[in-house]
Formats: C-alpha cells, sequence, structure tokens
C-alpha cells in the first residue's frame, strides 16, 4: 500500500519537475508531464488540448529568464506552486499555478499571476523615447 506522503510527494514532484523543465527551456520535456486532453485556465482564457497547451507555453517560453519558488505544496492529486517568474520585459511576476495530476501527469493548470508589472512595462514601452529616458 502507497502512503500518503509518498502519494502527495509524486504529485509535487510532478508539479516540479513541469516547472524546472519549461523555465529551461525544455518545453518538450515538460509536455511530457501533461495530458494530450489538459485544460488551462489562464488569464487570457481557457486553452483545451494540448493543440492550445504547446503553443501558449512554447510562444511564452522565449521570454523566460529564470524563477525564484516561493512555496510549493500538494496533496494526492493537487500541487500548487508560487513563485517569482522573471523574464525578459519584467524582472518580477508573482505568479502561482495549481495544477491537478492524475496517473503522473497535468490534466488541469489553473494559471494566476499579477499583471501589473506587465502593465507597467508594455505602457514604459508605448512611452515617447523622451519620457522613458527622463
Amino acid at each position: 500500500m502507497t502512503g500518503y506522503d509518498e502519494v502527495q510527494g509524486a504529485t509535487l514532484r510532478v508539479a516540479l519537475e513541469y516547472q524546472r523543465s519549461w523555465t529551461a527551456g525544455a518545453v518538450e520535456k515538460a509536455l511530457r508531464l501533461v495530458n494530450d486532453t489538459v485544460i488551462c485556465d489562464a488569464p487570457s482564457g481557457r486553452l483545451e488540448g494540448m493543440g492550445s497547451y504547446r503553443p501558449f507555453l512554447s510562444n511564452f517560453q522565449p521570454l523566460v529568464t529564470g524563477y525564484d519558488l516561493i512555496a510549493a505544496l500538494g496533496d494526492e492529486a493537487t500541487a500548487v506552486l508560487v513563485y517569482d517568474l522573471h523574464t525578459v520585459p519584467v524582472r518580477s511576476a508573482l505568479t502561482c499555478e495549481c495544477f491537478t495530476v492524475r496517473d503522473g501527469r497535468i490534466t488541469y493548470n489553473r494559471l494566476i499571476f499579477d499583471p501589473t508589472p506587465f502593465i507597467a512595462a508594455r505602457r514604459a514601452s508605448d512611452a515617447p523615447r523622451e519620457l522613458v529616458s527622463a
């Protein structure tokens, strides 16, 4: 019989391996941990299936320069990662992902992040050059 801690640990390990892989540029390795019928609820809307999820992750990943893990916890079916994401446009973006894991693969991802630094970066890039350098 598998103990609760072993199951809990397995779920969290899937989420952490996924996180480490995609943020390091190994998107295909990360996607091997994702079910083909994955559902992702992100601020930009719902993504259903690998056909939507793969480009979502692949297109964003080149902007990522690293992350600092703040917290990681899980139970037998759910893992939550809270981290500070570092990207080309912003140095720090507080992010949280809540994963549902079944049979060792992510079936659901609820992505939550603070858009404030991205909004500020976009405004700064849209400002006239003399205002940005002032």
